[in-house]
């Protein structure tokens, strides 16, 4: 049925595809190949096949490659890198360390850039005053800092800073990865940084235990993975705070909800719904459950469970936990269901757990169908839809043999609403669902969306342009909780005035 009938060998000649060329002018090099390209391969008899006459197939060009990554930083010179070690041996060869530990950091900085000054002198190395200062800076921050990161820590505009071995550092700034020009001495430089920031909150990493999370003063999170999972050198990554701490006025200003929508979010939390907020990674989960702890009342005691302790919560009563990783012989661990439990018996009034990755969801589901209103958490999926399926299957990890419909009933009682977070492909992030979960018919759970993101084409600077856009859900599951707290007014009206914007 599909061969080819007779001599048909499928390669008709289909002339009306191709537009004869204009005869090129011919190099005097190679006049016969020029005329066999200048000239046209006539059409065959009628009837016949031409084997000489197949179309002449257009080549395909490869798509352009990605430009090289632009590098903020000037590239030192390896004469710089060789001076600075020099001087760097000199001056641990002639402070003391034990003295330095006494002084604060003004004076330490002081007395380090007092010797270097006179090092640099002795061995008459040929710098420029730039180049000096600049030596005494990176010192300065190697023995009393984060060394070449000190820079990158100070800039309040980046989000993200990733160390790929002691050569390759980069960061996202508004939304974009990018290069940098700054590097570490050696791998073994870089480890020690490492082994410098996780010591100081009481972890440590090491060939033994080459994984590891920790954090900086400020709250940033930090991530280490040593050598020998880590084949080039330590993998470092720092996921850095604001210094100034975001509120969801500031969200409506970068466009990641708009303002009515903000007014939704405030009241949610206001009322003490319970809150599933779901994203992909980077996009905004952790900023934006800071964002809503700002709407809890200050007389509510709050506990918060975190792998690492990163939520900064203004409210003056709360409890913040962290989970602690096993220790050399492997005991000691305390995990994040642990805390969850523990949570239970500390009179919480509301429950905050940084991230829900494991069993430890099912605590945090009794605990909200347990008079804990106003709980919290952030999950990684993709969809509100998404969020439930993940929900479900981690509290299958945990080892329960619970009936999926008693499964499906439990997550019902204890989710009020999920907030959907996205980092959208131009780098933005955006709150692309306020969903809730309403109830069950049969044995599927029914949602219903109160505001959705959406897309409507990009600018001339490929940045996405969209809008946020009621549903037209009037009144709200959570309706009557409003009501109980005097605030259905104002949900009315924030409802009210994004339908009249959408008409």
């Amino acid at each position: 049925m599909f061969g080819k009938r007779g001599s048909d060998d499928g390669n008709r000649f289909t002339p009306e595809f191709r537009q004869p060329a204009p005869a090129p002018a011919a190099p005097a090099a190679k006049p016969a190949e020029t005329a066999v390209l200048a000239k046209p391969a006539p059409p065959p008899p009628s009837g016949t096949l031409g084997a000489s006459a197949a179309p002449v197939r257009r080549a395909v060009e490869a798509p352009p490659l990605a430009p090289e990554p632009k590098k903020l930083q000037r590239q030192k010179s390896e004469t710089y890198y060789d001076t600075k070690s020099q001087v760097f041996a000199a001056l641990i060869d002639t402070i003391d360390l034990s003295q330095l530990a006494k002084l604060d950091p003004e004076s330490a900085r002081e007395e380090i850039r007092d010797i270097v000054n006179d090092i640099i002198a002795i061995k008459n190395f040929a710098m420029s005053i730039a180049e000096q200062e600049e030596l005494l800076e990176d010192i300065c921050n190697d023995v009393l800092g984060y060394g070449p990161l000190e820079p990158l820590l100070a800039r309040d505009d980046i989000a993200d800073i990733m160390v790929n071995g002691s050569r390759d550092v980069y960061i996202e700034v508004n939304g974009k990865v990018e290069q940098t020009g700054i590097r570490f001495r050696d791998n073994q430089q870089l480890l020690n940084i490492c082994q410098r920031i996780v010591s100081q909150v009481g972890r440590r990493v090491d060939e033994s235990s080459p994984i590891c999370d920790a954090r900086l003063p400020d709250g940033s999170r930090v991530n280490v993975i040593a050598p020998p999972l880590a084949i080039d050198g330590a993998a470092l990554t720092i996921r850095k705070f604001k210094k100034d701490k975001l509120t969801l006025d500031q969200l409506v200003k970068f466009g990641a909800i708009s303002p009515h929508g903000a007014e939704i979010l405030k009241i949610i939390g206001r009322v003490r719904c319970n809150i599933v907020i779901s994203g992909g990674t980077g996009s905004g989960k952790t900023t934006l459950l800071n964002c809503l702890t700002n709407y809890i009342d200050r007389e509510e005691r709050v506990i918060t469970c975190e792998d690492s302790a990163e939520l900064q919560l203004q409210q003056p009563h709360v409890v913040r936990l962290e989970t602690r990783p096993p220790n050399l012989e492997g005991e000691g661990e305390v995990t994040m269901r642990d805390l969850v439990k523990n949570c239970l018996r500390m009179r919480p009034e509301r429950i905050i757990v940084g991230e829900v990755r494991g069993p430890e969801v099912f605590d945090l589901l009794q605990a909200m169908n347990t008079g804990h209103d106003g709980s919290m958490g952030t999950i990684h999926s993709n969809s509100p839809r998404e969020c439930l399926n993940r929900i479900e299957s981690m509290i299958a990890m945990g080892g329960y043999t619970l009936p999926q419909k008693t499964v499906r009933e439990i997550v019902v009682g204890s989710v009020d609403v999920i907030i959907q977070a996205a980092r959208l492909r131009d780098g933005s992030r955006r709150i692309t669902h306020i969903t809730e979960v309403i109830g069950m018919e049969g044995d599927v759970i029914i949602t219903q969306d109160i505001v959705l993101y959406n897309i409507k084409g990009e600018d001339a600077n490929g940045r996405l342009l969209g809008e946020h856009v009621s549903t037209g859900i009037g009144r709200p599951h959570f309706w009557e909780r409003a009501r109980y707290y005097g605030e259905e007014q104002r949900l009315a009206n924030a409802l009210e005035a994004m339908e009249k914007r959408a008409d």
